[in-house]
């Protein structure tokens, strides 16, 4: 089974950049896109069912802003939109939750953090969120259900995982407060896949800033990330970085498992 989770930074701008062209070719299972910026009814059938896959949308309330969307070849079994009862977390739209037979997948686009143009400070609202987002993970997985979690999760964890940690210790994104929340998922059992199939690897990055020609350089961030129970760990064959897909600041990330 093979999932892929990319930001594509607006749905109908990376439309125009081959999506479609790269969905078809890559024939995923499950495709989970983050920041989709658009809500349904702005989009023709090619980018709301690519192929005749099922789609699932948590599209927010604010035009151009957030959202996110599942795609799925066979369908799940079950699927909802998640925090809906918790009103200024639904009205960005950054959960959708599928049930599939195997393990119950979450794809997630996490709050920035940074100060908005309004002058509202979001880091309290992004700590609140991922404390919302754990305590969620524990209760589906406290009953029993096998857990797959991915998308843009707005933090990077380790040093390794930064080409210039020094210069942004200070930044948004990499503030000590907020990779504690990334430790405390970790803490809480579940697991980084791709850093546990490359514990040593070094200049892996999802995000590259549009700015100084960041991403030729591969000046990244890994911020973007699959996180399983371990019992779903001997399922994974492999979980990977595709650098090379163009269209949005970050690229996609893969996720293979042999059930």
């Amino acid at each position: 089974m093979k999932i892929i989770s990319w930001n594509v930074n607006g749905i109908r701008a990376v439309a125009k950049k081959g999506f479609s062209e790269w969905f078809t070719k890559e024939d995923a299972d499950v495709v989970c896109l983050q920041e989709t910026k658009a809500f349904p009814h702005q989009l023709d059938e090619s980018l709301t069912n690519p192929n005749g896959y099922a789609s699932l949308w948590h599209k927010g309330t604010r035009p151009g802003y957030s959202g996110v969307a599942t795609f799925s070849k066979e369908g799940a079994l079950e699927e909802y939109n998640h925090f809906e009862d918790i009103t200024h977390f639904h009205e960005d739209g950054r959960v959708v939750v599928t049930k599939f037979p195997e393990f119950t997948l979450i794809n997630a686009y996490f709050p920035n953090g940074g100060t908005r143009a309004d002058g509202t400070e979001m880091l309290t609202y992004k700590l609140e969120f991922y404390d919302h987002f754990i305590q969620y993970m524990n209760t589906l997985r406290d009953r029993g259900e096998k857990i797959i979690a991915c998308g843009d999760f707005n933090i990077v964890h380790k040093e390794v995982d930064i080409a210039r940690p020094k210069e942004n210790k200070d930044s948004i994104g990499f503030l000590p407060i907020e990779r504690e929340k990334v430790s405390e998922l970790i803490s809480n059992g579940y697991v980084d896949v791709f850093r546990e199939l490359n514990p040593e690897g070094k200049d892996d990055y999802t995000w590259w800033s549009y700015r100084a020609g960041a991403r030729p350089r591969n000046v990244g961030w890994r911020i973007d990330y699959f996180f399983v129970t371990p019992d779903l760990l001997p399922m994974v064959s492999n979980c990977y970085h595709m650098p090379e897909v163009m269209g949005s600041d970050h690229c996609p990330l893969c996720l293979e498992l042999k059930f």
